[in-house]
């Protein structure tokens, strides 16, 4: 039986994979429940204002207190609606992580169906380290002093899925998803940094070095 390449509905987020594995439920990012009004303002005016102090002092110089004053919020608001920093920062990535999401799901090949399923990977992979070349800041703060912090958002959950799923159909001997979580473990921001910023590597050399290793691996 032949592999499935079709676009995974969004609204109906079930992955169908080889007969060998069960089918699995994808996570939606920015699936939760309505909110209130005020609470819905309040969100809004925490975000930009992470925004613009993130990108005037930097992530790491940015403390909760100055978000909230220039929310116009108190802390308690902010910390009842985000709880910590990183929370606030995978809040910020939601719409980054979302635009990903719609090109590795229904975008056009090689990241999105239509091309060999380690082909896809390779394309996931140079897209992961983008992302980081971009963004690796609040990345780094969303993965936060906790290690399983990222595992839980939704957003790591489709990529594991997603992974996960490539893996098995390019080579179903291999556990998928051990080699999933091994493979995103190679993405991490904080590997990001220490191979881009502490040891000085080009961002092409870290993309040919996870092609190469993707095609080793699956081929």
């Amino acid at each position: 039986m032949e592999t499935d390449h079709s676009p995974i509905s969004m609204m109906n987020p079930t992955v169908t994979t080889p007969d060998a594995l069960p089918s699995f439920d994808l996570p939606v990012v920015n699936n939760d429940p309505p909110e209130r009004a005020d609470a819905a303002r309040n969100r809004r005016r925490i975000l930009a204002a992470a925004e613009k102090l993130f990108a005037e002092n930097g992530v790491s110089c940015t403390s909760m207190d100055a978000i909230a004053a220039e929310a116009g919020v108190g802390k308690g608001t902010l910390f009842r609606r985000f709880g910590d920093r990183a929370s606030l920062a995978r809040s910020l990535l939601s719409e980054r992580d979302s635009g990903f999401q719609e090109a590795f799901i229904r975008g056009e090949p090689p990241l999105g169906p239509g091309a060999p399923a380690a082909e896809r990977l390779v394309a996931f992979g140079e897209g992961m380290l983008d992302l980081l070349e971009k963004h690796g800041d609040l990345l780094l703060v969303a993965e936060g002093g906790d290690p399983a912090a990222q595992q839980r958002s939704d957003a790591w959950a489709s990529y594991h899925l997603h992974v996960r799923t490539l893996v098995a159909d390019a080579a179903p001997d291999l556990d998928e998803e051990v080699c999933a979580g091994m493979l995103l473990a190679a993405l991490s921001a904080r590997t990001f940094f220490y191979q881009r910023r502490g040891r000085g590597m080009e961002l092409e050399r870290l993309k040919a070095a996870w092609g190469a290793l993707v095609r080793r691996l699956l081929f």
